[in-house]
């Protein structure tokens, strides 16, 4: 070995064997494929040792990275932790809170959960990820959770805040050209909004006795702020969260019960990171933003 390797080195060696690309690993690390390049270089020099193989389609780690990978993804999990612990330690109300939660959650309610909190917490910069895809708490990907699911990891503080009923729903400007349907058999009559990818509804539809066909489904999408967007400029039947349809004007909730499974609330932080104050504090008004969303009276 000519020298010991910088972090940064090992840092980028990791991603690179986790996205098999120096495009991808690029884009997870913010830098460019130059940078990314040439800390490659930098590593096996400094190894005095070949980690990749260069193929048309990127780069292979070899057997030697393989073998290197895990002690590193192992490093790069304790500096996390650690990061978690300092974090954790600071007593100020001030620095930043990074939230995630579903992208309809994100869009649609918690801008207005955000409002007092800001004007309680001004020095608390507010970060915000709406992904319907998990964000890892473990790994500092986010400091807090808005979870329509039970969180499982020991590591974690999680507290369940309510539940949010789902509901078939229309723009009032739809039901005035097609009728409003009385039952849910007359769905099969209307323009129905849903999922491109997944048969949920289809599966739940048949599991109470409605037979639809993907074909119903004139309008079809997996992103759950399109289909709420979709159903809100009147163009079908869609199905959404109960109060963000009685909270919406113009949107009308359908009057019967498809017995759709509601979506749990569960509000989630590292528990190291529970002792910061800072993470504390907006933790605790997220929970009671929220509660009160699921709960007040609709005017």
């Amino acid at each position: 070995m000519n020298r010991e390797p910088d972090w940064s080195l090992w840092r980028s060696f990791s991603a690179v064997v986790k996205h098999g690309s120096l495009s991808a690993a690029a884009r997870d690390l913010g830098l460019s494929q130059p940078t990314l390049g040439r800390h490659i270089e930098a590593l096996e020099q400094a190894l005095d040792l070949s980690l990749f193989e260069r193929t048309l389609s990127g780069l292979k780690a070899n057997e030697a990275a393989l073998r290197l990978y895990e002690p590193v993804a192992a490093a790069e999990t304790a500096l996390a932790q650690a990061a978690i612990l300092a974090q954790g330690a600071q007593a100020e109300f001030s620095g930043t809170v990074r939230i995630t939660a579903s992208a309809v959650v994100s869009n649609y309610v918690l801008p207005t959960l955000l409002l007092p909190i800001r004007e309680r917490y001004p020095a608390i910069a507010i970060e915000t990820v709406p992904s319907d895809s998990p964000e890892n708490l473990l790994l500092r990907e986010a400091d807090i959770a808005i979870r329509m699911f039970r969180p499982t990891q020991l590591e974690l503080v999680t507290k369940k805040l309510g539940d949010i009923p789902i509901i078939a729903c229309a723009h009032e400007s739809y039901l005035a050209r097609h009728g409003t349907p009385g039952k849910p058999a007359d769905l099969r009559r209307h323009d129905l909004i849903g999922f491109d990818r997944s048969d949920a509804i289809l599966n739940h539809a048949e599991s109470i006795g409605l037979s639809l066909r993907r074909e119903q489904f004139v309008l079809r999408t997996d992103s759950q702020t399109q289909l709420w967007e979709l159903a809100r400029a009147g163009l079908g039947i869609g199905f959404a969260q109960k109060f963000l349809v009685e909270r919406t004007p113009g949107m009308v909730a359908l009057g019967f019960d498809l017995a759709i499974p509601p979506l749990p609330v569960w509000l989630t932080t590292h528990k190291e990171l529970f002792t910061s104050r800072r993470i504390r504090a907006i933790y605790d008004a997220l929970a009671e933003g929220l509660i009160d969303y699921i709960n007040a009276p609709i005017d």
